[in-house]
């Protein structure tokens, strides 16, 4: 059988990260990038140094800076036009998950300009691959400079439309910690939570293999000892760089084994009440772990020692369930809220989500199946 890992062509990780991608765009023949961010991180100054540093080598960038968490079709399509009416060509998407997804979707309605962002929807809808596409990540968490996943918000339907196509892999992936040293608490414990959720939904996938099981496992074991340090103090820079790398590892590991029903569950209340994805995921991967342990018994026993617990005097049960213990200690350490209901939801909300949790592609390399029953009740333990 063989297997797959499809990566970046480039990868850039480390303290001078940023600096190495100018030297590397400076090869390249494109010179004027449209950069699609958020205005918050404009404000924080994050974007300072890449600016400078490009119209120093002769660079014209365009900012756009209209991202918001959760991004919809609506703005896709924002960015999609300031980047024609600039006469870009090419594209850095610097930020979080919604400001590297944008980009990653912009780019591929670029190079298909036949479809609407709606089309994409699925797996190997997007076809053609479209302009150079660097993508810096200023969170710990979402892997999407690795990852050939974006997740866009449908206005119409109020669900999240999961695209997944190897064209829209970042040609060129940024990991700086020093981007990371502002990132405050609360969104540095959801992202860090949203990196072991990718990494432990990879290890127990129906589609894991030896490359993806040995990425998954080092991304657990990194993640679990260097998340609550970077929680406990945004300014610990070896504890910024662990998770820029932790989080890297969970991306390659699922680019290629796939997720499973904690993301299936969580895009639905994203989508529904504009909440953090990484909440979400840290919410419900518990209740899911516990719905998949019984198939995947040897695996959560692995994952108890990723993080650290002493399973020598456990049989395998034991061990299995000490990991779920362990996630729910490494949850409520760095502050996740204990369930849904915390967040405002209710159990009237639940019942739009199950239809579109069930056609959710997340779910298709998930360990165990799961009925319409099955996800509301799984969906009545998280309130």
């Amino acid at each position: 059988m063989a297997f797959a890992l499809c990566l970046p062509q480039i990868s850039l990780s480390g303290t001078d990260a940023l600096c190495a991608l100018v030297e590397q765009l400076r090869l390249q023949p494109a010179r004027n990038p449209l950069i699609v961010t958020e205005k918050a991180l404009m404000q924080l100054g994050l974007h300072d140094t890449l600016i400078s540093q490009l119209q120093m080598q002769g660079f014209d960038p365009v900012i756009f800076d209209g991202v918001i968490a959760n991004p919809t079709d609506h703005v896709v399509a924002h960015a999609l036009a300031c980047y024609q009416q600039h006469y870009c060509d090419c594209i850095i998407g610097f930020g979080g998950g919604s400001a590297m997804d944008t980009a990653k979707v912009v780019r591929a309605l670029i190079a298909n300009p036949d479809k609407q962002v709606h089309d994409l929807e699925g797996i190997g809808h997007v076809q053609k691959i479209g302009p150079l596409l660097v993508c810096i990540s200023t969170t710990s968490g979402t892997a999407a400079e690795v990852t050939s996943n974006a997740v866009i918000t449908d206005t119409r339907r109020h669900v999240k439309m999961v695209i997944i196509d190897s064209a829209i892999i970042p040609d060129i992936a940024v990991n700086d910690p020093t981007l990371l040293l502002g990132l405050p608490a609360d969104v540095t414990a959801a992202t860090g939570m949203d990196a072991l959720t990718h990494a432990i939904e990879a290890y127990v996938s129906t589609a894991a293999h030896p490359l993806t099981d040995h990425s998954a496992l080092a991304a657990i074991k990194i993640i679990t000892k260097a998340l609550p340090k970077a929680v406990q103090n945004g300014q610990d820079l070896a504890a910024r760089e662990q998770m820029t790398n932790g989080q890297f590892l969970a991306g390659m590991a699922f680019n290629s084994a796939g997720l499973g029903l904690v993301h299936s569950l969580a895009h639905q209340p994203g989508a529904t009440h504009n909440l953090p994805h990484g909440v979400c995921n840290a919410i419900l991967l518990p209740i899911l772990c516990e719905f998949n342990r019984e198939v995947r018994t040897q695996r959560f026993a692995d994952i108890a020692q990723a993080m650290g617990v002493d399973t020598q005097k456990m049989d395998e049960q034991q061990a299995s369930k000490a990991a779920i213990a362990a996630i729910r200690h490494l949850s409520e350490q760095v502050g996740i809220p204990s369930g849904l209901g915390a967040l405002a939801i209710k159990e009237t909300d639940i019942e739009r989500w199950i239809a579109p949790a069930l056609g959710d592609p997340c779910g298709g390399s998930a360990p165990r199946s799961a009925t319409a029953e099955q996800i509301r009740a799984l969906y009545l333990q998280a309130l």
